[in-house]
């Protein structure tokens, strides 16, 4: 019955989106308020709630990225509303974005519920294969050709993730027989598991195919092509739900790996993800327009939260993937009226606001941007307190301590690089260029003042004392 509340909005949304009537922008937007209303039942639930027998199960870690995920889709719809008063676009693709929206969220909260790997895989296609269709909605040569590229892209890296899936199967088959596709099951009887390096072969191909749909190194670049040809929207969606299906497996996936081999997972993930970051600060260094600048951002997030996680981090892991679902769609969301009708010119983007809407969007909008760099009080500056502080615990524990520490202060220092050009950028938005007067709109200032208060909530006491609880 929980399994038919959770999908019913979603399912709803999709209905009306086929139907020719007025005033349907709003009626899809109520829809999607709805979305929650399942979820804060679920999550005062007592746990694990099984939602559909072993296959679909909500842990307080599962609940926790459901929650994040729905605030975020309810954000981004409520702009929506205003969509065609920044962009060209008509009745029929505001319904397609719906609609494709609708089995996006279907998709992504199978994906975020799965205890079963084959289960987990096919929510994270059918959000996949939907929002390829939501870049379409914007009928220009680049987005169609970025469409296309996405789902090449797509289709590599879950290709990939299935079949290191299917290499993680048959090295517990022997003990665990068809339960080996349970992830409850595998990490329970993962020091039994016969064929350990077999699952870390495994393990190392979803990871890279997990890797290649974050854009991660060596497929870094497609993921800001596909962001800045889209509507700003779908980059919303990309940056802060569609990353929730695909670091919720890896979390999973990990805590098995770790308990077979720590060592083999912590050189991995920290080698793949600091090269990726080395790429990214460069690419970051050089970007000359607002959605490049928050893809690449968004990249260099993800590879903190993963690096955080591996290190015995969870803390760390869970507050920085909260504080990043709400700042980087709210930054998203901002070019709609940062970029003046598609002319993304940063300097004097901050400046030209007037009235208590636009102070506010002002205001609002300055504040993500000191946020995302985590100055203070961001709930990003404790994250990273938190996280560099368990990978040098880490590195303690090493037999190579000085290599590590290196290595850490190497990162540091790309990390200061991406710092330095967001702090320019943002004198640059504010004391350079011409002004102009920009119009914000009523729903999405209501949005932002939606994402920055679940940032306060982020930084409670009660927050910090439940993320500190999540186990898997």
């Amino acid at each position: 019955m929980m399994l038919f509340f959770l999908l019913l909005p979603a399912f709803a949304m999709f209905i009306v989106s086929q139907l020719n009537i007025r005033r349907f922008k709003r009626i899809l937007t109520f829809l999607s308020l709805t979305i929650l209303l399942p979820i804060i039942h679920l999550f005062g639930a007592q746990k694990p709630y099984h939602v559909w027998g072993d296959y679909l199960v909500a842990d307080e870690l599962s609940t926790y990225v459901l929650l994040v995920s729905s605030i975020v889709g309810i954000g981004v719809t409520m702009a929506m509303l205003t969509l065609n008063k920044h962009v060209t676009i008509t009745g029929t693709d505001y319904r397609k974005f719906y609609r494709f929206f609708a089995l996006f969220w279907m998709g992504l909260t199978i994906s975020i519920l799965a205890n079963n790997m084959g289960i987990y895989w096919i929510g994270l296609e059918t959000a996949t294969l939907s929002t390829v269709y939501m870049i379409k909605t914007n009928h220009t040569k680049a987005a169609h050709k970025e469409a296309w590229n996405y789902m090449i892209v797509g289709a590599i890296g879950v290709s990939l993730v299935l079949f290191g899936i299917i290499m993680m199967y048959a090295s517990a088959k022997p003990i665990l027989g068809e339960e080996a596709m349970d992830f409850s099951k595998l990490l329970s009887h993962a020091k039994q598991i016969p064929s350990p390096f077999l699952f870390e072969i495994g393990f190392a191909l979803t990871s890279i195919g997990m890797f290649v749909k974050m854009g991660f190194f060596p497929m870094t670049l497609w993921l800001a092509n596909i962001e800045r040809s889209a509507y700003y929207p779908v980059g919303a969606l990309f940056s802060g739900i569609l990353e929730s299906a695909v670091i919720i497996g890896f979390f999973r996936f990990s805590e098995i790996a770790a308990i077979i081999n720590k060592a083999h997972l912590f050189v991995f993930i920290f080698t793949y993800t600091l090269i990726t970051i080395f790429i990214i600060s460069f690419l970051i260094y050089r970007a000359k327009d607002f959605i490049r600048l928050f893809s690449l951002s968004g990249i260099e997030h993800m590879a903190l939260i993963i690096l955080f996680w591996v290190s015995g981090g969870t803390f760390a892991a869970l507050l920085h993937f909260g504080a990043h679902a709400f700042l980087k769609p709210a930054l998203f969301l901002s070019t709609g009226v940062l970029e003046s009708r598609g002319k993304y010119k940063i300097a004097g983007a901050l400046r030209g606001y007037h009235g208590v809407r636009g102070k506010l969007f002002y205001l609002l909008t300055s504040l993500f941007l000191l946020a995302i760099i985590s100055l203070p009080p961001s709930p990003m500056f404790f994250s990273e307190i938190y996280g560099f502080g368990a990978m040098i615990e880490v590195a303690k524990k090493s037999q190579y301590l000085l290599p590590m520490i290196f290595a850490i202060l190497v990162l540091l220092l790309l990390l200061s690089i991406i710092f330095y050009k967001f702090t320019e950028i943002y004198q640059s938005m504010k004391y350079e260029g011409e002004e102009s007067t920009k119009v914000v709109y009523t729903t999405e200032v209501v949005a932002f003042i939606m994402f920055a208060t679940a940032l306060l909530f982020l930084l409670s006491p009660w927050a910090f004392d439940y993320l500190r609880g999540i186990t898997i």
